[in-house]
């Protein structure tokens, strides 16, 4: 009998963040979720933050992670496409990835057909967002040549620093609950992208860490993703339905 295959969607992992109350679980966790999935997906899509902080030097990445890399190379190797998108939390990826682990790496939004529908898919940071100080640092972490000058600096200094930043960040208020549909710039972005492209049936999100599926016109729906740090959460496309679901707990279809 052949098995049906199915498209997965995961992001905001943060691994390596103090947001874990035991990171290398959630990694543990993250890696029984690729053996699972693995066993009936076509393809697996990693939407951005999955590291909490991640810089690739010349010669050089982070420490850690090893139960999760080698796992992605298994999935790769046993046929699985798997892409995985920058978040605002690991921008600074060469090719390392790519070359390590098989995948296939997304700098930007993809639009793409998955078995007769079209997705529009990205992390979301930056798009419909209308805060000038966000956007005045997204430009900076994306200048190539701010980007070199920071290499030259040694990992011991850089990596405190960036986890520092990443911890004030949050404890600052950086993710906010569900702020409702008109509030939610990745719904008022969606909405009016789809006035220009109206073939798209799902959009789908990370970087908001709140579990969501909403409809947005006749066709289309809006997905985020929740996050692997509160919700442990994913999608799954089957070719007719979209769900969102917890894994290891408890299982919503939303």
């Amino acid at each position: 009998m052949t098995v049906s295959k199915k498209v997965y969607f995961l992001a905001d992992a943060h691994l390596g963040s103090i947001s874990h109350t035991n990171t290398i679980d959630a990694e543990r966790k993250l890696c029984r979720w690729l053996d699972a999935v693995k066993q009936d997906a076509s393809e697996i899509y990693l939407l951005g933050d999955i590291f909490d902080y991640w810089f690739e030097y010349k010669h050089v990445v982070p420490k850690g992670f090893t139960r999760l890399l080698g796992k992605l190379a298994e999935v790769t190797d046993a046929g699985v496409e798997v892409h995985f998108f920058i978040g605002n939390h690991d921008i600074w990826l060469t090719d390392y990835l790519a070359k390590e682990c098989g995948m296939i790496l997304h700098f930007g939004p993809l639009t793409t057909d998955i078995q007769g529908k079209r997705f529009f898919m990205a992390h979301g940071d930056g798009l419909g967002d209308e805060s000038r100080l966000f956007h005045l640092l997204r430009k900076i972490f994306h200048n190539k040549f701010l980007r070199k000058c920071f290499s030259a600096i040694h990992p011991r200094w850089t990596i405190p620093l960036a986890h520092a930043w990443s911890n004030s960040s949050r404890e600052n208020g950086g993710v906010q609950e569900y702020l409702g549909e008109e509030r939610e710039y990745l719904i008022r972005f969606a909405k009016e992208y789809l006035t220009a492209a109206p073939d798209i049936n799902y959009f789908v999100f990370g970087h908001r860490h709140i579990l969501l599926d909403l409809s947005i016109a006749e066709q289309s729906r809006v997905v985020m993703l929740g996050d692997w740090i509160t919700f442990f959460s994913y999608a799954v496309f089957d070719g007719k339905t979209m769900r969102l679901e917890q894994f290891e707990g408890t299982t919503s279809t939303y």
